[in-house]
């Protein structure tokens, strides 16, 4: 026997009925003090120096994401195939 049940709900109030605290004011205070670091110049701050980690391997973080989802695709194939031969 299945059941199904479909819930409309905002992620506002997901949150409050999953306890979660409200972190929408934090989130926007930090953003604005980031933005100002930013646009004064601070070091560590600018464009280039935050999107640095992400840049640095280029093609080689691409290759290890390609391989990731190859072997996430991969290991879900063989473990839908093995659930249906235990049915």
């Amino acid at each position: 026997m299945n059941f199904k049940v479909d819930v409309e709900m905002t992620p506002e109030e997901l949150r409050k009925v999953l306890g979660l605290p409200d972190v929408e004011s934090f989130q926007k205070e930090m953003m604005s003090k980031i933005q100002e670091r930013m646009d004064a110049g601070v070091d560590g701050y600018d464009p280039l120096t935050l999107f640095q980690p992400y840049m640095a391997s280029g093609l080689g973080s691409m290759d290890a994401i390609q391989k990731m989802l190859l072997n996430m695709m991969t290991s879900y194939t063989s473990s839908s195939k093995n659930a249906d031969k235990n049915k």
